[in-house]
């Protein structure tokens, strides 16, 4: 099974972000999406879960959680934006995996068996940071993520 993780797209939503999320069961947006547009052309693709970031404010955000439990393939994620508003023990609370954005730094690290994974920015590029989604596979060898360079993607 194959999750789209995605975050930080700021109202922009790159051909080379949709043409990486085809064939994706679910995607997971972390935040900081800056517009309904960006959730409707996700939506097209695979059901979509998304959190409220910092930056998504108005009427077309306000029915976005702050965080949310997502079950998938009898895996559990954590979804919220920033890490730093982490207010509970993912591994005490049977979660698997752990998603944030926020940073626009891809990143991926286990503790204590779960899974933090930070897909990075997918939006307009900030800095020198670079442009980028995960893919999350679920299967019966366990969770494996991938990062996926959207710059080279074109």
């Amino acid at each position: 099974m194959r999750v789209g993780l995605i975050a930080d797209t700021h109202g922009l939503l790159r051909p080379a972000a949709l043409a990486a999320l085809r064939g994706c069961e679910l995607i997971v947006h972390a935040g900081d999406i800056g517009s309904r547009d960006v959730l409707d052309a996700l939506a097209e693709i695979a059901p979509v879960r998304a959190v409220r970031g910092n930056i998504d404010r108005g009427a077309w955000a306000a029915g976005l959680p702050g965080d949310d439990v997502v079950r998938f393939g009898g895996v559990f994620l954590y979804v919220l934006h920033d890490l730093a508003d982490l207010d509970l023990d993912p591994a005490a609370s049977g979660f698997h995996v752990v998603v944030t954005g926020h940073s626009h730094r891809p990143r991926h690290e286990t503790r204590d068996g779960v899974h933090y994974v930070n897909p990075g920015s997918a939006g307009p590029r900030r800095f020198t940071l670079p442009i980028t989604l995960a893919e999350l596979f679920i299967g019966a060898e366990g969770i494996e993520v991938r990062f996926v360079d959207l710059a080279a993607a074109g």
